[in-house]
């Protein structure tokens, strides 16, 4: 159950751990920590997507090794046994991002869980909010990493000659084209030879829902047979391309969720 309800969550506050994974683009100046400082679902903790990622690298927000995701997740105060539900309230549905990384360090898929809607759609509802902090105790996470969930540079490279996967882009038509500049000044404009484009946005609803699966397996057939389990998605920088990812899953089951982590950020990056 990759969604879950607005109604659903508001039935079971007491028996899930809550996560606000709300991150925007850097163009927004937005800041996801202060918005959830001043409303938030009821026992939510704050997932900050920078700083949980990898502190080694120049590239945004990329996976973070074994040891420091368990550090990070026991001091939110989740165990391995704990059903999670992620939300933001993001334009870009970075919650996805969260979801996914969950699942690459070893999380049950079935206990991972994206609002579906997010915190757009609680409020819209007039579902209650709150602006205290929620009391963490630490607990003792331990992770195991699913390396095939990944793709690096190299292998996106010899991918272009071997092509054993199918990689899909989930930025804009127009950045995928190249024909606008890219949101980092340090990224050129274009795409990876041989890919295709399936902006994000083309799989959600006005109220940044999901749309129905009919719809999701309809729109991913004009570029895939979508029984292929052989896909990888990219973006920008890795978020939204979870949101396809998780798309994805939703319409078949045999799909291990892949992501090229660097995304166009790294490929397209001006040395």
């Amino acid at each position: 159950m990759s969604l879950v309800s607005t109604d659903w969550l508001f039935k079971n506050l007491g028996n899930v751990k809550i996560i606000d994974s709300s991150w925007h683009l850097p163009n927004q100046k937005r800041d996801g920590d202060k918005e959830y400082s001043l409303e938030h679902i009821y026992n939510s903790i704050f997932f900050d997507i920078d700083k949980n990622s990898d502190q080694e690298t120049d590239l945004p927000h990329m996976l973070p090794k074994v040891r420091d995701w368990e550090n990070i997740v026991s001091n939110l105060g989740i165990s391995n046994e704990d059903r999670v539900i992620v939300y933001d309230n993001s334009d870009v549905i970075s919650s996805c991002r969260c979801w996914y990384s969950f699942i690459y360090f070893g999380h049950s898929p079935s206990l991972i869980s994206v609002l579906d809607g997010g915190l757009k759609k609680w409020k819209n509802e007039g579902k209650p909010l709150v602006n205290s902090k929620t009391k963490l105790k630490k607990s003792i996470y331990k992770a195991k990493e699913n390396k095939r969930m990944v793709k690096s540079k190299i292998e996106i490279d010899k991918n272009i000659l071997l092509k054993k996967f199918k990689v899909i882009d989930a930025r804009s038509i127009e950045r995928f084209e190249g024909k606008v500049p890219e949101i980092r000044s340090n990224v050129k404009s274009g795409s990876i030879e041989g890919s295709s484009c399936l902006p994000y946005n083309f799989l959600l609803n006005n109220d940044n829902t999901f749309k129905s699966n009919e719809d999701i397996n309809r729109i991913f057939k004009k570029i895939i047979n979508t029984e292929d389990n052989n896909i990888v998605f990219s973006c920008g920088s890795g978020v939204t391309a979870s949101v396809l990812a998780l798309a994805y899953s939703l319409i078949n089951n045999k799909y291990t969720p892949t992501i090229y982590d660097g995304s166009w950020s790294e490929y397209g990056l001006i040395k």
